[in-house]
């Protein structure tokens, strides 16, 4: 109920309504919460969550299991049945796979309808799939689509049909954004090769070659800053040395080839190598490996996807880590926060993941069951469908 119509309503009680609301705030049985999750889930202060939070103890419907933990006694209500329409950036790249999968099981388990299209990677795709989710009517739209052009477009059909968004990873105007912190995963990545090089190379380089995507925008291409200020940060004497920027379109195949050429007319010995992702990444390290000369380069990958968890496996590789976005948590988080835009509880603008560095020597802690699994695919050396962002 709007706080508009709550004041009209005088036969309203609201300490009933905010108790509904704070207990709004367990989504499943025995979840644990602290009282600033509470908050933050409900949208009451502190003071007031508080004051709830023990009168409802006193009166059995809420157990304090902690210091500053606490548990429902009541079982959680379903919230009516929502639509949501979720277009995915693409079926054929593990990446997105992942979130797709991830989202449908979230949303089963909360009893949500979801819409599911495919975006194919194509701008004029994501346009089409935007119409068709207005005209179903869903009550909340997930976009994840890559084309920082089209953004604005697909964002105005949304707004214009009053329906929220949420866009993953890429930037829309109005839309909660959900997704990496770029810049930070960056900086993981820089700190960890400015170390690498101090202790392996004695602080030794001459050059930093970095892939870019360039038609996914601004944001992405943040991780690349984030590297570069990573490394400077660790290694100030890099700052000095060549910096080059090359096209790899986020693929494995462009990234080989673009290197390839830069390797034939480089001399530098020492070349730390940052890219967009794990194919551009892969790519740039089999250039090296065909020139003979991996052993003048360190690589830096973003995503920890499969096929880079595979290199982070191989004896001696020059991968030397890669930033994790751990795509297969996507969905329960995104599930969350539309339960809450729908439910006009409070969320951020921008709702950032938890980034990790996975190196040779950590790889099998965050990815222990990656054999069971058999995520990993052969990498196809002409770059087909090693897309975009991730």
């Amino acid at each position: 109920m709007s706080s508009s119509l709550q004041a009209r309503d005088r036969y309203l009680v609201k300490s009933l309504v905010h108790s509904s609301q704070l207990l709004s705030a367990f989504h499943s049985p025995g979840e644990a919460l602290p009282l600033k999750e509470i908050c933050a889930r409900c949208g009451l202060p502190k003071t007031m969550a508080f004051r709830l939070l023990y009168t409802l103890e006193k009166c059995g419907m809420i157990d304090k299991v902690g210091q500053n933990l606490y548990q429902s006694r009541i079982r959680p209500w379903r919230q009516r049945l929502y639509r949501l329409g979720y277009a995915a950036q693409g079926t054929d790249y593990q990446f997105s796979r992942e979130v797709t999968e991830g989202l449908q099981r979230a949303a089963a388990a909360e009893g949500i309808e979801l819409i599911c299209l495919d975006n194919r990677y194509s701008a004029k795709i994501a346009q089409r799939n935007a119409d068709l989710l207005v005209r179903e009517k869903v009550d909340l739209a997930i976009e994840f689509q890559t084309n920082e052009e089209v953004a604005p477009i697909v964002a105005a059909k949304y707004r214009e049909a009053g329906i929220p968004m949420i866009a993953i990873d890429i930037p829309h105007p109005g839309a909660t954004y959900y997704g990496a912190n770029n810049y930070e995963a960056g900086l993981i990545g820089g700190r960890y090769l400015g170390r690498w090089v101090k202790e392996l190379w004695h602080s030794e380089v001459d050059e930093i070659l970095l892939l870019e995507l360039k038609r996914a925008g601004n944001v992405p291409h943040m991780r690349l800053s984030g590297l570069l200020v990573g490394i400077n940060l660790v290694l100030p004497s890099a700052a000095s040395c060549r910096v080059t920027y090359l096209e790899g379109d986020g693929e494995l195949g462009p990234s080989f080839e673009a290197v390839r050429k830069h390797v034939r007319f480089s001399h530098s010995r020492h070349v730390l190598v940052g890219a967009i992702n794990d194919p551009s990444a892969l790519g740039a390290l089999r250039a090296f490996q065909e020139a003979g000369r991996t052993e003048n380069c360190v690589v830096m990958g973003q995503n920890a996807s499969p096929e880079g968890r595979t290199e982070l496996r191989q004896p001696k590789t020059r991968f030397v880590g890669s930033v994790a976005y751990f795509p297969e948590r996507y969905g329960e988080s995104l599930i969350r926060v539309s339960l809450d835009i729908l439910n006009q509880r409070p969320v951020p603008p921008a709702v950032f993941v938890e980034h990790k560095l996975i190196t040779p020597a950590s790889v099998d802690h965050y990815y222990p069951n990656d054999a069971l699994a058999q995520l990993v695919r052969t990498e196809p050396h002409d770059g087909s469908h090693q897309h975009l962002t991730h």
